[in-house]
């Protein structure tokens, strides 16, 4: 079937439609006589018009029923078996579905009043967005916008601050005056309004006392009015016990087809419970996993109440001081991080390597005699700077008269006396071929010698004194220890040098 064949076709099933809607047409009245009902409606201009809850039968027939009940006292022998057995329970939930549609008729009042109202004082609904509050001025103003100063009856709707902008702007404001007739059929709208707040408070009063009576445990959790509202869609108590803490999260959870628009104040998921007093006290982020935490222990509750056990309300006090004290947690702020100290190291004493390279090593740096005496300092004398910069630095008692030792290389006294066996046994084989202390230099005794090696004699014994002695004289005549020139003679030239 090509494109034009379909598009034929579409055109003759809109044609048939239409024949269809004027034959319908022609059972319907005239339009002149629906124009002249909406007229007679419109000319009523009455509120009865548009809130028609005040007058239906199902509201007179739930408020004497709760006046009956409300006069007999409920006796734990009249529940035996399930609570849905009871007559009362019927009541309950439709007073309780009532409250419901008290709100949505009070807004529709509100509504009409303030479309009316605005003609004498169109600044009223931005400076008090109340509903209840904007009905209650409303009624006590009236045309008469002067009543504002020094009205007690509005300081008891008001506050101070809002009764003084509300009287400045009542001063400034362009309205117009009311007729008789507009002001009273917005006195009549005021009057409903209240009623209906009036009953309720009233409905919301028996709900709570049958609440505690039916299911205690819930009602000490998520409150009577919560209570009531997910008893009555999960269709009795018996039901909501064997509901699983899952499902009771999402009673009352509404599907709403919001496409094109966004997304962010959808909330999914989320029934009554999460409605509730108790989860609407935490913040934001918190409430999906507090309505979590409240269904489970909801459910626990619901299960106790239906064994009509615990009526005093013991196991819904416990569960509910558990669920504050898991708020209370969750809102704590983190703990201060702490900086903590290194632990102490578990190093042990390193094994320090021996031997004869070790041995080497420790005499090679180890400390000299120069440089313990730079160490060195004495108490109470002034230092002389070395470097003459005032920076202090000496050199300790070197400097000091009577310390001028030679550089000399650490020895330690612990590995003096270590000789290994091979050079014990060649000193001892040295002793035995050249007589015992021969080669040793002895300087205590006089008669000491040394072997010496000759380039012409070989090996020759020397005594070493005896050239010492030589050098000795020879110093002893060459620079004398008196302060004076010696004159000698040079024996080649003959001529008299100084020295």
């Amino acid at each position: 079937m090509s494109l034009a064949d379909e598009l034929l076709a579409d055109l003759e099933e809109a044609a048939e439609e239409e024949d269809g809607s004027f034959a319908d047409e022609e059972d319907e009245p005239p339009i002149e006589d629906v124009q002249e009902e909406m007229q007679v409606d419109l000319a009523t201009d009455s509120v009865k018009s548009i809130a028609k809850l005040w007058d239906s039968k199902t509201f007179a027939e739930i408020l004497l029923k709760i006046e009956e009940y409300i006069s007999k006292q409920p006796k734990a022998s009249e529940v035996l078996g399930p609570v849905e057995a009871a007559p009362e329970y019927r009541v309950i939930v439709d007073a309780n579905n009532l409250t419901v549609e008290i709100e949505n008729e009070l807004n529709i009042i509100h509504k009409f009043i303030r479309d009316k109202y605005s003609k004498r004082f169109p600044e009223l609904e931005s400076l008090v967005p109340n509903a209840l509050d904007y009905i209650r001025t409303v009624k006590e103003l009236g045309n008469s916008l002067d009543k504002c100063k020094n009205n007690e009856n509005l300081q008891q709707i008001l506050t101070n601050a809002t009764i003084m902008v509300v009287s400045v702007t009542a001063s400034t404001t362009q309205g117009q005056q009311l007729t008789e007739e507009e002001l009273e059929r917005i006195e009549e709208a005021c009057d409903m309004a209240l009623e209906l707040n009036q009953s309720k408070h009233r409905i919301y009063e028996y709900v709570e006392s049958r609440m505690s009576f039916i299911a205690p445990n819930l009602s000490i959790i998520v409150g009577a009015s919560t209570a009531a509202k997910i008893m009555g869609i999960a269709g009795g108590l018996t039901n909501l016990s064997k509901m699983p803490a899952c499902n009771i999260m999402l009673l009352g959870a509404q599907r709403k087809t919001l496409s094109g628009f966004s997304s962010t104040s959808v909330l999914p998921h989320t029934g009554y419970i999460y409605h509730s007093d108790i989860v609407q006290s935490l913040p934001p982020d918190l409430r999906r996993k507090a309505a979590r935490l409240v269904s489970a222990k909801c459910t626990l509750a619901a299960r106790v109440d239906s064994f009509h056990e615990s009526s005093e309300g013991k196991v819904g006090y416990d569960l509910k001081e558990e669920i504050e004290r898991k708020f209370d947690k969750w809102q704590e702020p983190p703990p201060v991080k702490q900086v903590k100290p290194l632990p102490a190291p578990l190093d042990g004493q390193r094994k320090k390597r021996g031997g004869r390279r070790y041995r080497k090593m420790k005499e090679r740096l180890g400390l000299t005699e120069i440089r313990k005496q730079a160490n060195r300092m004495s108490f109470g004398e002034i230092e002389e700077d070395a470097y003459q910069e005032d920076l202090g630095f000496s050199l300790g008692h070197l400097g000091k008269s009577g310390s001028g030792r030679v550089r000399q290389t650490q020895v330690n006294e612990a590995t003096k006396a270590r000789i290994s066996k091979t050079l014990q046994r060649t000193l001892q084989k040295q002793s035995m071929v050249y007589g015992g202390k021969s080669t040793i230099r002895d300087r205590s005794s006089g008669t000491a010698s040394s072997v010496a090696f000759t380039p012409l004699q070989g090996l020759e014994i020397v005594n070493p004194q005896a050239a010492e002695k030589k050098v000795a004289e020879a110093n002893q005549k060459y620079f004398s220890s008196m302060a004076e020139f010696l004159k000698v003679k040079s024996e080649k030239s003959g001529i008299m040098s100084t020295t």
